[in-house]
C-alpha cells in the first residue's frame, strides 16, 4: 500500500527548514550506505545526530502525532529519528531495498522496518528527475509530491530515486515500525478505520452502526497487533 498524506508540513513549515537545510553543510550519503547501496547511491545527507538534524526531526515527529491519516496508516510502534538528503548534479539512488532491522542512534535496540516514508522539502518545479519509484504488485508507482507532502510505502519494496538533472531535491526520510507487522493486515485496519471515520459524522455517535463498526475495528487491531 503507498499512502501520500499532504500536508504534514505547511509551506511556512516548509520554508523556515529550507532557510536552514539551503546553507547546512552536507555530506556525501555514501558514507551511510550498506555495502551493496554504496554503488548505487549517490547523494548528499546532513549529518546524523547534528544539532539541525535533530531539531528539524523532532519537528517533524510531532507534527507526524498530529497527523490521524498517518497514524492510521502506519499504527507506529517507532519511528527511526527523520534524516535528510539531497540530489543535485545528477545525483541518483539506484534500486534497492531498505535493511528489514536498524539500530536506533542511540544503539540501545533494533528496530524492524516495515513502513518507508519520504518527507519532500522541494517544490516538483524547483528540479527534474528526482522521482521517486516504488515497485509493487501492480507494477512501478511514480511519486514526485509538492513540498510538505510525504509519502508511505512498504520497506519491502524495491525502490529507486532517478537522477536529478536540474536544481535540487530536498527531502526527509525515515522508517517505522508498525504495532501490526503483517502489510495486509495492516491494510485492512487502515481501509475500515478510514470507512469509520468516514461514516461518522452521518450519524449519532451513539448509533449502534457505528459502536459495532468500531469495535470491529479494535478487536482485530487488539488481535493482530504484536506487544
Amino acid at each position: 500500500m503507498l499512502i501520500s498524506i499532504d500536508q504534514v508540513l505547511t509551506k511556512t513549515e516548509v520554508a523556515q527548514f529550507r532557510a536552514e537545510l539551503d546553507t547546512a553543510d552536507w555530506e556525501d550519503g555514501a558514507r551511510t550506505a550498506g555495502t551493496l547501496a554504496k554503488a548505487v547511491k549517490h547523494n548528499q545527507q546532513l549529518q546524523d545526530g547534528s544539532a539541525l538534524a535533530t531539531r528539524l526531526g523532532q519537528h517533524i515527529l510531532r507534527r507526524l502525532a498530529a497527523t490521524p491519516l498517518f497514524v492510521s496508516a502506519a499504527l507506529p510502534r517507532t519511528i527511526y529519528p527523520p534524516k535528510f538528503n539531497r540530489y543535485a548534479d545528477g545525483g541518483e539512488y539506484g534500486a534497492h531495498v531498505d535493511s528489514a532491522l536498524m539500530f536506533l542512534p542511540d544503539a540501545s535496540r533494533q528496530m524492524r522496518t516495515d513502513l518507508s516514508a519520504t518527507l519532500f522539502l522541494a517544490e516538483p518545479e524547483e528540479y527534474e528527475g528526482g522521482v521517486l519509484e516504488v515497485e509493487g504488485p501492480f507494477g512501478v508507482q511514480q511519486v514526485k509530491l509538492a513540498a510538505g507532502d510525504m509519502v508511505l510505502y512498504p520497506s519491502s519494496s524495491l525502490h529507486r530515486v532517478t537522477p536529478v538533472t536540474r536544481g535540487a531535491r530536498i527531502a526527509s526520510f525515515f522508517w517505522i515500525e508498525s504495532l501490526v507487522q503483517d502489510e495486509t493486515e495492516r491494510t485492512l485496519l487502515f481501509d475500515l478505520d478510514q470507512s469509520v471515520q468516514q461514516f461518522t459524522p452521518l450519524v449519532a455517535l451513539g448509533d449502534a452502526r457505528l459502536v459495532q463498526l468500531t469495535g470491529v475495528y479494535h478487536n482485530l487491531l487488539r488481535r493482530w497487533s504484536k506487544p
